[in-house]
């Protein structure tokens, strides 16, 4: 059965209420207004990404704890970033980075980014997240796809990222029909190169497609040499006044 878990106390929950997943700002040296708005009262979190650099880093990063800190006070999940290269990474390197996350960072879960979609990679991911379970604290799972995988991944993440691009691909986009059999808090959007314009048709697209955790910018990859999550876009308040305030417990 799908393992959708409760928030902990004092920490926000991916309720029916739409709200953000923020898949990993820059660096809290390189993004420090980005980590700050974050701090701010009212603001719908879901849950905030720490990728250190590519990972959790050799060593604790002062700058990255203080960050999580402030987060977690707020009442704010923080999720650690483990890239798994489309099922290529080992199995016990991502247990071990998961490990060094909840030690440096007390991470209430994870984001397993570039997550595979194929039924046959699914026995590895199991596994994986098998072990981030059965490592206590309840940890709170996102498969970061990008595109609707195989439905029995829906079985191991407490939620799934169904669409990861752009939105002249999201506007145009379809939903699988097997999300129809799961609530829209287990589905996640993100999209760049939104336009300001076009802000509420994508909010409908969400609503549509059944997808209550998002994360939208005008922010684009250039060609692929920058990463458009690294900082807020330029409609952030606007964003969140769309969504309103709070988040649903």
């Amino acid at each position: 059965m799908p393992h959708l878990t409760s928030a902990k106390s004092g920490t926000a929950s991916t309720g029916v209420r739409t709200g953000f997943g923020v898949p990993g700002f820059a660096h809290p040296l390189l993004a420090p207004t980005e980590w700050g708005e974050l701090s701010r009262p009212g603001t719908p979190l879901h849950w905030v990404v720490l990728n250190v650099a590519d990972g959790p880093g050799s060593r604790p990063d002062p700058h990255c704890l203080e960050a999580a800190g402030r987060l977690r006070n707020a009442g704010v999940r923080v999720l650690g970033h483990l890239d798994t290269a489309h099922g290529a990474r080992p199995h016990g390197e991502l247990v071990a980075e998961a490990q060094r996350y909840r030690v440096w960072y007390k991470a209430d879960g994870f984001l397993l980014d570039r997550c595979p979609t194929d039924r046959t990679a699914l026995p590895g991911i199991g596994r994986t997240v098998g072990a981030l379970r059965a490592a206590g604290d309840d940890p709170h799972i996102v498969l970061g796809h990008g595109t609707h995988p195989h439905p029995g991944y829906a079985e191991h993440g407490d939620q799934l990222v169904t669409f990861s691009g752009h939105w002249s691909d999201y506007r145009w986009s379809q939903v699988a029909e097997w999300t129809a059999d799961h609530p829209p808090e287990r589905f996640c959007h993100f999209v760049h190169g939104l336009p300001l314009g076009h802000l509420d048709e994508a909010l409908r697209v969400a609503r549509w497609q059944g997808a209550a955790t998002i994360f939208f910018t005008d922010r684009t990859e250039r060609g692929g040499r920058t990463d458009p999550w690294e900082t807020l876009p330029g409609y952030w308040d606007d964003l969140v006044s769309r969504l309103g305030t709070g988040v649903s417990e």
